[in-house]
């Protein structure tokens, strides 16, 4: 089964599946390690570990393109791309929709802020008008049903920080109407912003949650709470870069001025495991088999 099916199986049952952010290649492989059933490209993650800036739209879709081909062949489960705005009007967003169907993507995400956009939960957002992005949704649409049927266009609003949650659900039902499969109601403020939201879109709505991390909009509830109002996806976009910065910071500080940590065996991988994350048994197989001058 295609990718792009299984993704649509998943979501359609409404059960909250969780799907964390990958800024790279081995966030995803350790997404999939600890039994994720989908990842979702972030582009915050994207714009903080390529340039080290904000998600204020300073990465192109090149970069984003090439990084998710990467995550893509990096690992067996369904992957989303992050489409931002489309990085233009309908007929580019076509475009960027074509690349990441053949890059192998289950989905993607398109909002309808403003360009040059940024991160839902930074103020100072706007949104584009109502039938631009249903234009645009619907030439993404198009594109799907000539290459992939089944890949998801996650139609995101971020209505709600400019116009309230009523806004939001109209946005919403105009994208499903012009051929989204999913609504990104992106940073609802309240229980009940979640609930009305889900109730008054006619289509599946995926929730965005900064999970254990202090400055998201969002109230954080549990899985079983947001399947239990209908949800079909929870995206958690940037909590594996978070944990990576902690990560790496709490491992420096622990070596600074000239110090090692050898008892600090909590704070990175073993060499084996590493190189068993990354492939190295599979690799020397095949140099076993395929090498003349094979080395034990």
């Amino acid at each position: 089964m295609k990718k792009s099916a299984v993704l649509r199986q998943m979501l359609q049952e409404r059960k909250a599946v969780p799907v964390p952010g990958a800024h790279d290649a081995i966030s995803a492989k350790l997404i999939e390690k600890t039994g994720f059933k989908a990842v979702q490209v972030s582009g915050f993650g994207l714009a903080a570990s390529l340039l080290g800036l904000p998600d204020m739209a300073f990465i192109s879709f090149t970069e984003v393109l090439e990084f998710t081909r990467n995550i893509v062949d990096a690992v067996n489960i369904p992957v989303m791309a992050d489409a931002d705005t489309g990085y233009g009007n309908a007929i580019n967003a076509m475009r960027v929709t074509e690349k990441f169907i053949r890059a192998g993507a289950a989905g993607m995400n398109i909002e309808d802020q403003v360009f040059p956009k940024r991160c839902g939960h930074i103020e100072g957002k706007s949104v584009v008008p109502l039938e631009e992005m249903v234009l645009k949704v619907k030439a993404c649409a198009k594109i799907r049903d000539e290459l992939d049927p089944d890949f998801i266009i996650n139609a995101r609003t971020d209505a709600i920080a400019v116009s309230g949650v009523d806004e939001a659900i109209r946005r919403g039902n105009a994208y499903i109407e012009a051929g989204a499969d999913m609504i990104f109601v992106e940073a609802p403020r309240t229980v009940e912003e979640i609930e009305k939201a889900v109730k008054g879109i006619k289509g599946l709505v995926s929730i965005n949650l900064f999970d254990n991390i202090e400055g998201g909009k969002t109230p954080l509830l549990s899985v079983e709470e947001l399947a239990a109002m209908g949800v079909a996806r929870i995206s958690i976009p940037v909590g594996t870069t978070f944990a990576a910065a902690r990560g790496v910071l709490n491992y420096l500080e622990a070596i600074k001025g000239g110090r090692l940590a050898p008892e600090r065996k909590d704070l990175v991988f073993s060499f084996n495991e590493f190189k068993d994350l990354v492939g190295v048994p599979e690799f020397r197989d095949q140099e076993k088999e395929f090498l003349p001058t094979f080395v034990e």
